[in-house]
């Protein structure tokens, strides 16, 4: 399993390289068959963020579904712990599934399946999706933001999927919405978080 550690606009000493490492050893267990983890570290500049301007993004790549979790804290230290804690819960969820899945048992509802999950923080989140990753981030200085002009693009490959299924996914990268291709309709379709625990789908008109 490859572990790969990099800052945007952080410079990352060896010794918090080694210490994301000994760290991330532990959720192997959960997953065998981990390729890779990419960790990402980012500092908010705005002096009135200060009590969470670190945040350490955490992205797990397998054989079976990608798995991400994000945290911010006063240092990377300790949004590194929280990131870790939220990604073991969904590393979790996720093998919980495959044993059920292997059994042929009755899957777990999303309502069930996500009802200990935290709220999502106020100006934290972002969308996961199948057939295009969506994500509000900028490489140019607040400065020069301009919000009519596109600034990434990204796209994969994707493969129909049930409603339910668009959820457990969505859960898994703990992103507010979800793109994918409905298996049953046919049509690129969205889910997507509302207040409490409850969802909503968008779909395109034929």
């Amino acid at each position: 399993m490859d572990i790969v550690v990099k800052g945007r606009n952080v410079e990352v000493p060896d010794h918090y390289r080694a210490h994301v490492a000994e760290k991330l050893q532990k959720v192997e267990r959960y997953d065998q068959k981990l390729i890779r983890i990419d960790v990402e570290l980012l500092h908010e500049r705005n002096p009135r963020q200060s009590d969470h301007c670190q945040r350490v993004e955490i992205t797990c790549y397998s054989r079976g579904p990608v798995v991400r979790a994000e945290a911010c804290a006063a240092d990377f230290y300790a949004a590194l712990d929280c990131a870790i804690a939220k990604l073991q819960t969904r590393l979790r969820r996720a093998a919980d599934r495959r044993r059920v899945h292997r059994g042929r048992h009755a899957p777990v509802s999303v309502a069930a399946a996500t009802a200990g999950l935290a709220a999502p923080q106020p100006g934290v989140g972002g969308g996961g999706t199948a057939a295009a990753v969506l994500e509000d981030e900028f490489d140019e200085p607040a400065g020069h933001r301009e919000p009519w002009r596109i600034v990434r693009e990204k796209e994969h490959p994707s493969e129909p999927m049930t409603v339910e299924d668009a959820l457990f996914q969505m859960e898994l990268v703990g992103h507010d919405f979800y793109l994918f291709l409905d298996k049953d309709s046919g049509r690129p379709s969205v889910v997507y978080r509302r207040k409490g625990y409850d969802y909503g789908v968008l779909s395109l008109a034929p």
